[in-house]
C-alpha cells in the first residue's frame, strides 16, 4: 500500500532534492505558493515553498526500494518518528493540493480585463483590471472627470 511520507532537504537544496528524487523515479509533491515581493521597487509574484525544506514522497512500505532516498543530492533525511517513517495522511496531502487550487482560482482577473464594481461609492461604475494588490486588493483604472485614476480596491467589489 503507498503512502505519503515527508522528506527534509537541506538548507536551500529543496528544489535540488525534488528534481533528484524525480529522476530515480519517486513521486514527490511540493506544495507552492504564489506570493508577491517587492524587489528593486517592482512587484513581482514569485513561487515560495509551503513548508519550507519539507517536500513529500510517494512510497510503499512493502515494494518501493528506500535505500536511495538517503544518499539523494539534496536529501538531509526521512522524517521519522523512532525508527518508524511519518505517514502523511492521503486526505491532509489532497487538502492541502485542493486548498492550493482554490487560491489560484480566486486569481480570476489578468490585466486589461473591464470590470465592474458592485459596491461602494464606486458602485456600478466600470473599470479596467490591471494588477492584484496583495492578496485581498486590486488596482483598476476608474475614469472619473474625465481622466483615468488608478485605484487600489477590494477584489470582492470586483465583478
Amino acid at each position: 500500500m503507498y503512502s505519503w511520507f515527508v522528506i527534509q532537504s537541506k538548507p536551500g537544496q529543496l528544489f535540488k532534492a525534488q528534481f533528484e528524487l524525480e529522476q530515480q523515479g519517486f513521486e514527490t509533491y511540493l506544495p507552492l505558493l504564489k506570493t508577491e515581493q517587492i524587489k528593486q521597487g517592482k512587484r513581482t509574484e514569485i513561487e515560495t515553498p509551503l513548508f519550507p525544506g519539507y517536500l513529500f514522497i510517494y512510497l510503499s512500505k512493502e515494494e518501493s526500494n528506500w535505500r536511495p532516498i538517503r544518499s539523494t543530492r539534496g536529501v538531509a533525511k526521512l522524517i521519522s518518528f523512532g525508527n518508524e517513517p511519518a505517514i502523511v495522511p492521503t486526505a491532509a496531502v489532497n487538502a492541502i493540493r485542493a486548498q492550493l487550487r482554490h487560491i489560484d482560482s480566486e486569481k480570476q482577473f489578468t490585466k486589461d480585463d473591464k470590470v465592474s464594481i458592485n459596491d461602494g461609492p464606486f458602485k456600478d461604475l466600470q473599470a479596467v483590471f490591471l494588477e492584484y494588490d496583495g492578496e485581498q486588493r486590486a488596482f483598476v483604472l476608474l475614469e472619473l472627470l474625465g481622466r483615468w485614476q488608478k485605484m487600489s480596491v477590494e477584489l470582492s467589489v470586483l465583478k
